[in-house]
């Protein structure tokens, strides 16, 4: 059958993928409601049962807050699941044509890791699912720990192998690496694959009470967040080089705000493992240990997020992508910064200034700063539903919705 293309998403590219982690992402967001907001005695999450709780119990304000926080999760993790059955579909079909060749033969050959980071922003969408959703989930959730231990451990055998197919061509065949067309940080997706992996690691290490879980746990997150750090280090110091030089490529020019999303997640892997340090091997840290740590991410967030905004009001990027004729899909990694800040800011808020005992917690300064987080949160949804229309909306003479020809 002929393909038709009517939609962008119809010349279909790795990115999209990214599409799918986004909509996770915001689940993530409206999670931070659930975990920072709703009591939760016996375990590090809150759960079906402290949820129904504490929504029986609650004031007019905590039942609505919770209302948002589960249509929220189920809204965006449904979409976050088709999304990436869709362009699973789409990369099967990809995979058997010429311009797949092209693809691992050029230097977007790494724009195939956004299939694991995509496949591990799913299993922790449906962890968050199960969490809020199914009653009960605590009392099994030791053999869950080491199901998603396996699962994590496989996309991240995932990722290296795509990895080791991109470093093997290009390090053992001089010359195939175009280090002119290297002006963005495009090459440091491979390193948030890895992070995501890694943070979804670290969760058995913060809420299992089984040692040996915890212990694995432990030992694979910090492998995996090690690499990630190392990769994003070396890839960065690379493209800055070539950035330099050339310029910031027009299309790619969101990349330089990967560096958002690949901290928070590393920060929150770090949290998990000092949670399971302190209850299961009773190391315990400071007070402001997590203040220290949030506010040194966040401060590193802030120069990459004024530098990339900065480019791209210079490159006109809004001008071109998001509002002009032309389309891209890696305008859908514009998402990622926007919800890695607000995942941030509660965390920095919640376990960096109220557990040093800075401010109160649902004081007015409290619902102030929590207020930024929750307009970063409506700032990318509003993006994602534009970018979707953009990208997938309904073409002349076509019905509406995704579609495969």
């Amino acid at each position: 059958m002929q393909q038709t293309h009517t939609r962008p998403a119809d010349s279909w590219s790795p990115l999209y993928f990214l599409a799918s982690l986004g909509a996770g992402g915001l689940a993530v967001t409206f999670f931070m409601y659930l975990m920072f907001w709703v009591p939760h005695p016996g375990q590090p999450v809150p759960v079906f049962e402290d949820i129904l709780a504490a929504f029986q119990s609650g004031s007019l304000a905590m039942q609505a807050a919770i209302l948002i926080a589960v249509t929220g999760i189920a809204g965006f993790a449904v979409l976050n699941i088709r999304m990436l059955v869709w362009n699973l579909r789409q990369l099967s079909i990809f995979s058997r044509t010429e311009a797949y060749t092209r693809l691992v033969n050029s230097n977007a050959e790494t724009t195939l890791l956004a299939m694991p980071l995509a496949l591990a922003m799913t299993v922790n969408a449906m962890f968050i699912l199960g969490l809020v959703f199914v009653p009960g989930l605590w009392s099994i959730v030791e053999y869950l720990f080491p199901a998603a231990m396996v699962a994590f451990a496989a996309i991240a055998y995932l990722a290296f192998r795509r990895i080791g197919d991109f470093l093997g061509r290009v390090l053992s065949d001089g010359g195939v690496f175009d280090v002119t067309a290297n002006n963005s940080f495009a090459q440091l997706l491979p390193a948030f694959a890895l992070a995501m992996t890694a943070v979804g690691m670290a969760a058995p290490a913060a809420m299992s009470t089984t040692p040996l879980t915890v212990g694995i746990a432990l030992i694979l997150s910090i492998a995996l967040g090690t690499i990630s750090g190392l990769y994003a280090l070396v890839a960065a110091i690379v493209a800055v080089n070539s950035m330099l030089h050339h310029g910031t490529a027009k299309e790619s020019a969101p990349t330089l705000m990967v560096v958002v999303p690949i901290l928070t997640i590393l920060g929150i892997m770090m949290m998990r493992q000092e949670h399971g340090l302190h209850t299961t091997f009773e190391m315990h840290g400071g007070r402001a240990d997590t203040l220290i740590l949030t506010t040194t991410i966040l401060a590193v967030q802030a120069v990459f997020l004024a530098l990339g905004l900065l480019v791209l009001r210079r490159q006109n990027y809004a001008a071109s992508f998001l509002t002009g004729p032309k389309n891209s899909a890696g305008s859908y990694a514009l998402v990622c910064p926007g919800v890695a800040l607000s995942v941030m800011l509660h965390f920095w808020i919640n376990k960096g200034l109220v557990g040093a005992g800075l401010i109160a917690k649902f004081g007015v300064a409290y619902w102030g700063l929590t207020g930024l987080a929750i307009a970063a949160q409506i700032a990318m949804i509003a993006l994602v539903f534009h970018l979707n229309r953009r990208h997938f909306g309904r073409g002349k003479g076509e019905a509406a919705g995704l579609r495969t020809a």
